[in-house]
């Protein structure tokens, strides 16, 4: 009987590299050959300059093989506590149906995929985003949309670029609402110092004081309140400036849209659109804009196009604006931006349609509105008078404890200064989350009954001049598939016009 290898002979130092590395070492060789190379080591002598190169040996413990890596990670994420968040501020807790997460979020068919530059093997692909245009444009009340930016606040800085861009104003001065989302406002200031302009963060009782070529306003505002923006805007366009503003695509379904009250520019994030938060990413921004502005809107447009047979065909259209064409002139640096993202949320709204996002709407508001009334019966104020999800509420000297019996329930809130918490509520809240929010500003013996509540006829927190009533959602792909059958075989429908690496490789222009 022949002696078998030992452990340490079978040990195979290299599995990890062949499992995840194309070529073998056969295939290898034939390269070096080709070139006429004898080894990897004489192919780096050739190649790296000597200045650059490390001589010694990495400083690494032994390597894991995949098993052993892939349980050193997951013991590393065991020790994550997952909290409920109610922060707020755009990052929103969802629920992601489970047939667009086995089909798409794990699907290596939509993970692979490059960005669409050749639509004969994006088909697929480019009907998912001209889904979450047209999603964008029915919400926002705008005519045109992109298919998709990186994050809300990249879009801020992408629509002060577009006003200014298009302005007819002589200015170079762009106000933001300090109402805005504190880090929107600090990567529009950034943003701001490498275009040269000038900007000024200002309450928006203070725009009339200021010649400007546009302004950034947030609608509902970080703090939940929502304000009638048509005075700002008519002064805006009055003075020949553009009005860019920042909102949420939930509060749409309820609220009149920003086109509506004569916005220019509409932007915000999709992420409560069926996307996890992630840790604060990656999330698609959705971008709209007037038609007239169409050849100054970053990012992709997909359009509706004939190919060389006459049938219908979808393609990236106004490519002329783009970085990949018209280089450092090119309206923004805005790249693949976030289409898995962006196609994650626009499936949401296939697979819910109008009638299901409005129910989610209508059931995020009712359980906040069932939170203010009774925290209110109970003495604690609200500083925003109305609201669509989210409550800024004045604690006072209660703070730190109200903090601490949060922490001790597992949920984060927003802390603000002069002693004012904030929460938003979302999708994935239900009539528990509201009784642990009312245990922890209240006490255990508050005595308030969700049913109680409920049963009364509350006052809403949105305007009555700002409900909306205009539809969306009309195009039957939104009516279509709302079955998880139904839904599963439209997105292998869509799968099998793509091409991707789980086919086979794939061009990259």
């Amino acid at each position: 009987m022949s002696q078998l290898p030992s452990l340490s002979q079978l040990r195979d130092p290299n599995a990890f590299l062949r499992r995840h590395l194309g070529p073998d070492a056969a295939e290898q060789q034939a390269m070096l050959d080709s070139l006429g190379l004898g080894s990897r080591v004489e192919l780096i002598e050739q190649t790296v300059p000597p200045g650059i190169r490390l001589n010694r040996a990495l400083d690494l413990p032994p390597a894991l093989d995949e098993e052993a890596a892939l349980a050193k990670l997951r013991g590393y994420a065991e020790q994550n506590q997952v909290w409920t968040s109610l922060i707020g501020m755009g990052y929103h807790g969802t629920l992601t149906p489970a047939v667009i997460v086995r089909n798409v979020l794990e699907n290596p068919g939509w993970y692979t995929a490059y960005t669409p530059y050749q639509p004969e093997i994006a088909q697929g692909r480019l009907e998912a985003l001209l889904n979450f245009q047209q999603l964008t444009i029915d919400l926002t009340g705008l005519e045109l949309a992109n298919a998709s930016l990186l994050d809300e606040a990249t879009a801020a800085a992408e629509a002060m670029a577009l006003a200014k861009r298009v302005a007819k104003s002589k200015s170079n001065l762009f106000f933001v609402d300090e109402n805005c989302h504190p880090q929107t406002i600090s990567v529009v200031q950034t943003r701001a110092e490498g275009f040269g302009f000038e900007l000024i963060v200002d309450t928006v009782d203070n725009l009339k004081q200021h010649q400007v070529f546009g302004a950034l306003l947030q609608y509902p505002d970080t703090h939940g309140e929502i304000h009638d923006l048509r005075p700002l805007i008519d002064h805006l366009h009055a003075q020949q400036a553009l009005a860019c503003v920042a909102t949420d695509l939930l509060s749409l379904l309820l609220l009149t849209p920003p086109g509506e009250l004569g916005a220019d520019v509409v932007f915000g994030s999709s992420q409560r659109f069926g996307v996890p938060m992630g840790y604060g990413g990656p999330h698609a921004a959705f971008f709209a804009s007037r038609d007239e502005y169409k050849r100054a809107i970053p990012g992709r447009i997909i359009g509706v196009s004939k190919d060389a047979r006459g049938n219908t065909a979808l393609r990236m259209a106004l490519q002329t604006r783009e970085q990949h064409i018209r280089r450092e002139k090119a309206n923004s640096n805005i790249c693949t931006a976030q289409v898995l993202l962006a196609n994650i949320a626009s499936f949401y709204a296939v697979y819910h349609g109008p009638e299901g996002l409005k129910r989610i709407a209508q059931r995020v508001h009712r359980l906040t509105c069932i939170l203010a009334a009774g925290l209110e019966r109970k003495g604690i104020t609200r500083v925003n008078r109305h609201f669509f999800d989210t409550l800024t509420l004045e604690v006072g000297g209660t703070q730190t404890a109200i903090i601490e019996s949060a922490r001790a329930a597992q949920i984060n809130l927003r802390i603000l200064g002069r002693g004012q918490l904030g929460l938003s509520l979302d999708e994935a809240c239900d009539e528990t989350t509201v009784v642990k929010l009312f245990d922890v500003f209240l006490g255990a013996d508050h005595g308030l009954r969700i049913e109680d509540l409920d049963a009364e006829v509350l006052p809403g927190g949105i305007p009555e001049g700002l409900a909306r009533s205009s539809p969306y959602l009309r195009h039957p792909v939104f009516s279509a598939h709302h079955s998880e059958t139904e839904m599963l075989r439209y997105l292998k429908q869509l799968e099998n016009k793509d091409l991707a690496l789980n086919q086979s490789m794939i061009p990259l222009g």
